[in-house]
């Protein structure tokens, strides 16, 4: 398994993301809707896991068939079933645990799909959110360096409280 490393935002990443984007949709020709850099690779300025995040909007997730997941493969995405995330379907480029690239596969406009977007659009609003979170993640990669998934979950209540702080600003906004 690689070890957590938090490296300092790299504006790279952006373009890769528009490399692999443009061979997603062409592989997702057909069922695609919505295309979308996420995770924080997407947000100018933070630290990040050096991993493009990713998703497509689809209109069904049932839309993601064997026919589909086929066209990923030749591209190098390996489909990862993860039963516990009905909501999604999940794919990686890269070994497992090491993935350089995830495609996430959403219900484009589902409440998943917002939430990716919600969470983008705050951190890069606030700047003293983003410093909260590149420290953050700063002291949990020296805490939880050889475990990924612990990485993941200790970052969790951070994202839930910007997730409740945005969707109260996006509440607020729509009301005026």
């Amino acid at each position: 398994m690689q070890q957590v490393t938090v490296s300092a935002y790299d504006p790279l990443w952006a373009d890769q993301y528009e490399a692999e984007s443009k061979q997603i949709v062409q592989a997702l020709d057909g069922i695609v809707i919505g295309m979308e850099h996420i995770g924080s690779t997407a947000i100018p300025g933070l630290a990040a896991k050096p991993v493009i995040d990713m998703m497509a909007g689809v209109q069904l997730l049932e839309d993601v068939t064997d026919l589909y997941k086929d066209r990923l493969r030749e591209i190098g995405y390996e489909f990862v079933d993860h039963a516990h995330f009905p909501e999604r379907r999940f794919f990686r480029k890269g070994q497992w645990r090491a993935g350089t690239h995830h495609l996430h596969i959403y219900a484009y406009g589902s409440d998943h799909w917002n939430n990716q977007l919600l969470f983008k659009q705050y951190v890069t609003k606030y700047p003293e959110v983003l410093e909260a979170y590149s420290e953050l993640k700063k002291g949990l990669e020296a805490r939880h360096k050889a475990d990924r998934v612990a990485y993941t979950e200790a970052k969790a209540p951070f994202i839930e409280e910007i997730l409740r702080k945005a969707r109260l600003e996006a509440n607020s906004c729509s009301q005026s």
